[in-house]
Order: structure tokens, then sequence, then C-alpha cells
């Protein structure tokens, strides 16, 4: 494996795949690109070697980590940070002075009884290791901070104190180390200058970080402002990040610090052009996955072993460091509950600053008496600080209540305790004297009988029809069938006669289900066939049965998927063309046929649509409501979207009960062009009727 692209390939999709993995027992998506880089890298199938990690794909790390600063800038606004400042300023410098003294004291104690006596160190080399480790203990990851906040969707005091005290202890982390590298050069003989020089080196690294990140800042306001495309945004916005990024890196300066300043300038300017943090935002997320499971491929499990015990208690003496410090400076000032709660467990996390400081240590000639140690201690606590960070952190913010993603990302589910009715409170229905064909269903669960028995007989007023339950029993049925056959119709009986309607319910022994189905319709002359989709069994078995029916059927079939409460008070209607609208007909009629209701028409067109489509569609949807005698009762909207489903969702929160078409697609060509209204469907915790009408054909606008 030499070329590049088939490593970027790998990396985004392996990670993608065990971030969705670890998503399922509750954990955040960077635990799965790391294990996915571990799994890749030197420890694992060593795929991702060390020489492709560090000459081929390092600019990419450099790329990400500028812009994950840059994201942490946008979160440093003075307006929400200016009442906080004092608390900000006093938890990130108290926890980064815990970790530091925590650091070093526990590595010179412990260090004389683990290094091995054949380097024949003395006391000033225990006390120049414990200095750097010290120093490099006070990084928090802020990649990994920042991306589970946005996982989450979290908001609130604890995340704006969070991400702030991670931007301050960097910082001072690299403060800190430029003065701990002076100080092990005196200790080790190899000073090539005073404490005083080495400590204005490092402050002057920070403070022209600082001022380029500042310029970098003001020169992308002053130009995005005179943008207005988004692709124009992200053209210039990235090549003057990545080259001030560029320019850190000749310079000697810090990026982190640069990108930081650059996000802290354009967000707490007086415009405040926040464009393109926006556009960055769907930029960033395989950055994001590169950069993390690039992180994994760093991390070798071998160091754990060499530097294991060390490592222990530099993460121990790290993590309580920060907590302890954390805990001293919340009670000097006055900071929120969940700050003081929660604060310290979200600043486990540490990576890619602690790697980069290690990288400096090892091309420091001064230090090569500690640099081989210093690498193994690190990175065997970064191994174990990546892999729990980011569960301490994400469980910090969901128990502090300001995550938000669980409640918005939850898929909707379909079990019996989700299927719920309102029973009937309008006016009984009064049936047809003499009733022409019938409406029919499938009853086959007790928890959605009377629901499907609402809506069929809804369609059966309409079409002047009767009514039918059709229960198919397949050869392999056996006796407890009939029992459950008998409370299935009684249910459905109830429900029936509560709208005014008597059912009709019928038996047929067959081959299949959708043998079945077919055969009672051909007999019974149905007029439109429902039925629900399945609480239990496989998605793909019942759409093998829907398909079979709607290829055989000469009438509408109508599927009903179940969740929540079962209302037909504000209905909405998503259509990509006239001809699903027109299709879906006598279902949108049968509907608002009973009590008030608010029906919404929606149509959806290509984000590029000239104003003049758009006018045109929306009179096409008024002209069809004044044809079917809805226009007293319809709204209309006209929506330009690059997200089908992402437009209809969002619509959705505000109604009820949604219609939409079905694909006509079926097999292979269902695979390749999909199906809006199932993909709707899968993401939706709403009621759906998906309607599929032979007799009207798919038409292109």
């Amino acid at each position: 494996m030499q070329d590049v692209t088939f490593f970027l390939a790998i990396l985004l999709g392996l990670g993608f795949l065990f971030a969705k993995l670890v998503q399922r027992v509750r954990l955040p998506s960077v635990t799965g690109y790391i294990l996915a880089g571990l799994l890749l890298g030197p420890s694992g199938l060593d795929l991702v070697t060390h020489e492709v990690i560090g000459a081929r794909l390092s600019h990419f790390t450099r790329i990400a980590l500028m812009l994950i600063a840059f994201g942490i800038g946008e979160h440093l606004e003075f307006g929400k940070l200016r009442n906080h400042a004092k608390s900000v300023s006093l938890l990130g410098v108290a926890e980064s002075l815990g970790a530091f003294v925590a650091v070093a004291l526990g590595v010179f104690l412990v260090a004389p009884l683990v290094v091995p006596a054949a380097l024949h160190w003395g006391q000033h080399d225990y006390q120049a290791l414990a200095l750097l480790l010290g120093a490099i203990a006070v990084t928090t990851a802020p990649a990994t901070t920042l991306h589970i906040t946005r996982e989450v969707n979290a908001s609130g005091p604890l995340t704006a104190t969070l991400l702030s005290v991670v931007a301050v202890d960097n910082g001072i982390a690299i403060m800190l180390f430029g003065m701990a590298v002076s100080a092990a050069h005196n200790l080790a003989g190899a000073a090539d200058s005073t404490f005083l020089v080495a400590l204005s080196r490092s402050i002057g690294e920070i403070f022209f970080s600082l001022l380029l990140g500042v310029a970098t800042g003001l020169l992308i306001d002053i130009i995005l402002r005179r943008l207005r495309h988004r692709g124009e945004m992200l053209t210039v916005g990235l090549s003057l990040l990545l080259l001030c990024g560029e320019l850190t890196q000749m310079l000697g300066f810090s990026s982190l610090l640069a990108g930081m300043a650059a996000g802290f300038t354009i967000v707490n300017r007086n415009s405040r052009d926040v464009r393109l943090f926006r556009v960055l935002n769907a930029f960033e997320t395989p950055i994001y996955v590169l950069f993390f499971t690039l992180a994994g491929a760093h991390l070798d499990l071998s160091v754990l072993a060499v530097g294991g015990w060390l490592g222990a208690v530099y993460f121990i003496m790290r993590v309580a460091g920060k907590m302890s410090g954390v805990a001293a400076a919340a009670r000097l000032v006055a900071t929120e509950p969940a700050v003081r709660r929660f604060l310290p467990f979200s600043l486990v996390p540490q990576s890619a600053v602690a790697i980069s400081l290690i990288i400096l240590a090892n091309a420091d000639p001064g230090l090569s008496r500690y640099s081989s140690l210093v690498t193994q201690v690190v990175l065997a606590a970064v191994v174990v600080a990546e892999l729990l960070g980011p569960f301490c952190t994400k469980q910090a913010l969901e128990r502090s209540g300001e995550a938000q993603a669980g409640a918005a990302a939850a898929k909707p589910t379909f079990d019996a305790d989700s299927v719920k009715l309102v029973p009937w409170s309008w006016e009984k229905l009064t049936p047809v004297a003499d009733p022409a064909g019938v409406i029919l269903f499938g009853a086959s669960h007790q928890a959605t009988v009377a629901s499907l028995t609402r809506m069929t007989t809804l369609l059966a007023h309409h079409y002047g029809s009767r009514p039918l339950a059709v229960r198919i029993v397949v050869p392999e049925s056996h006796a407890a069938e009939a029992r459950r056959e008998q409370e299935i119709f009684a249910q459905a009986r109830l429900e029936a006669r509560s709208l005014g309607y008597e059912l009709a319910t019928s038996v047929l022994q067959a081959k299949s289900v959708a043998e079945g189905i077919l055969a009672v319709a051909a007999q019974s002359r149905a007029a439109a066939i429902v039925l629900g989709h399945p609480l239990r069994g496989t998605p793909q078995a019942f759409q093998r049965v829907v398909d079979a029916v709607a290829a055989g059927a000469a009438c509408p079939v109508v599927v009903v998927r179940f969740a929540g409460v079962l209302h037909t008070e504000r209905i909405l209607v998503p259509v990509v063309s006239m001809a699903e609208l027109e299709g879906m007909r006598d279902i949108i009629l049968a509907l608002a046929a009973v009590g008030k209701h608010r029906l919404t028409l929606m149509r959806l067109l290509p984000a590029e649509t000239v104003a003049a489509k758009k006018f045109e569609a929306r009179e096409q949807l008024k002209a069809w409501a004044r044809k079917v005698e809805l226009a007293s009762e319809a709204q209309f909207q006209v929506v330009t979207t690059e997200a089908r489903v992402q437009a209809v969702v969002k619509l959705a929160n505000s109604h009820d009960l949604l219609v939409m078409a079905a694909s006509r697609a079926v097999g292979l060509s269902r695979l390749f062009l999909g199906s809006l209204a199932e993909e709707v469907a899968q993401r939706l915790s709403k009621p759906l009727l998906i309607v599929q009408n032979p007799a009207v054909r798919a038409e292109k606008d």
C-alpha cells in the first residue's frame, strides 16, 4: 500500500464504520475513529506504517489541527465570556498548575524505582524528566473536546467553560514546556541559554502566534464581507487558514494558538460574520475522521509495556491534578453547579498537542537523554486517555443536561407501545345505502388493528365502500392463530362501530400473505388495499410483500407506518411532482372529509430553482387544490432544498400525519434510485401513509 489516495479511502471508510459501531454502545464517535486507527496502524494490521503517517499523511494532521483550533476560537466570544472571564482564567490556570505539579511530583518520586539502572541517572536527571512530563501533562485534547461537543450538540455554561479552559490550558502548556526544556538543558549540562531567555522565547512564541492569528482573522473578515456564495467563502477562508498554519510551521509558532486567535477575532468583530464557521462545519467532518484515525494509528500499544508503570503514574496524577485544581478554583469563584460538578471529568482527553510536544522534545539534541522515555510514557498515557477520555467528556455533557443530540437524533421506534390511537370524538359517519366494493386491510397484530381499521373506514367512507378485515393463514399456522384471529377481529369491529360502520371480516388460507390479499381483493372488487407496517420482523421481508401486492393490484395500495399517536388533524403531503399528488388524490380527500383539518401541500424543488419556477410550482398546487375542492383548507409550501429528507422531516414536526407517494421502482431500480418516503419513515417519529397507485405513472416536471 503506497498510494496516498488509497490510504485516505481506507482511513475514512473504516473510521466511519467503527464510529457507527461504538455509537451503538453509547460511546462517542472519536473512540471509534481511534480504534480504527489502532487496527490499521503498527499496533494492528500495520497497513498504515510509521513512514506513511510521518512522511505522507502528516500534513492532514496539521490541516485538521488548524481547523479545529479555528472552531474553538468561535466559542471564545466576549459577550458570552465577559461575565465568566475571571472564573475561566482561574479554572484554566488552576487545572494546568494542578496537573503540572501532580505529574512532576509523582514522576520524580516513582522514576527512581522504575527507570533502568543501566541508564546511570542521577537526581538531576529525574528532576529534568519530571519537569518535561509535568509540562506535557497540562495539555488537553482540543480536537476531541470540540468534536464531542458538536456531536452531542452541547450548549450551556459547562460547554462554554470547557472550551475556554481547553484554550487557556494549551496556551499555558506551551509556555510551561518552553521553560521546562530550558530547565532540562541546564540540569543535563547542555544549556545554550539562561532560564530567562527560554522564558522570553516561550512568551514570544505565544505572542507572535496570537498576532499572526489575529491578522489572519481580520483579513478573512474583510474579504468574506464582500463575498456572497458559500463556495467562494470556503475557498478564500480555507486558503487563508491553511496559509496561516503553514506560516506557523515555517516560523516555529503554534498553529493551535494562531487558529484560535483567528476564530476569536472573527466572532468578536462588530460585524460578526460567522458564515465561514458554518461553511467549514460541513467541510471538516472528513478532516476530523482522518485526524482521529491517524491519531489512533500513531498509538503504539507496545509502549504500554515499556513505559507502563511510569505511564500509569503520569495518567493518574494528571487526572488527579486537573480535578483537584478545578475543584479548588471552583470554591474560590462563583461558577454554575454543572461546571463545578462535571468540568473535572471533561478534561481527561489528551492527544495531538501532547504528541506535538514530544515530537519537539525528540527533535532537540539537548534532550536526547530523556526524549525516548518521555515518548514512551506520554504515548502510553495518551492511549488510555484517548480511549477513556472521550467517554468521560460525553458523559459529563450528557449528565449536565447540556447535550441535545440524544433526543434530536433518536430514531423512531416501532413497537407495540409506540402505536397509540385517540378514541373517535367526531360525529359518527353515515354509510351509503348500497356500498360498491370494499376497502380491505390486513389484520395481523392487536397493537395495530384499531388504527388500521380507522384508516380503512375513512377510506371506505370516501369511496362509498365497505371496510373489510382480512386474515391470511399460511399452511404452517397452528391452532393458536385461530384464537388470536377472533381477538383481533373483535377489536377491529369495536373501532369500526365507533365510526358508524360495520366491519366485514374474511379468513383465507394461501401460500403467502401477498397471494392471499390479492385473491381477496380480486374477489371483493377492492377499491384500495391498506397494509400496516409490521412491528416485528424484517423490513425487507415486508417490502417484498408490498411489492408483490402493488405489482398485482389494480387499485391503490396504502402502507401505514406507525409511530406515536395517530391523529389526522394536521396533514402534510410532500411531493416531488404533480403526478405524485394526483396519485394520492383519493387518500387525501378521504382524510380531509372528516372533521376540521389543516392540509399542507409541500412541493420539493432543487436548490438551484429560479424564482419563476417556484412561483409556477405554487400556482400548480393552488390549481390542483381548487380542482379537488380543497382550496379553502389547504396551505402551500414550495421548498427549494439540497436535501429532501431533511426538508420534509423539518416541516413534519409541526404536523400529525404525513401522506407520501411510494417509489415505483423495485428490485435493482429501488437499490439505485431509493425511495424518499421510506427514507423519511426511517427518520421520523410520526404516523405516515405511503401510497402506491398503479393507475398513475411518474412524470418528469
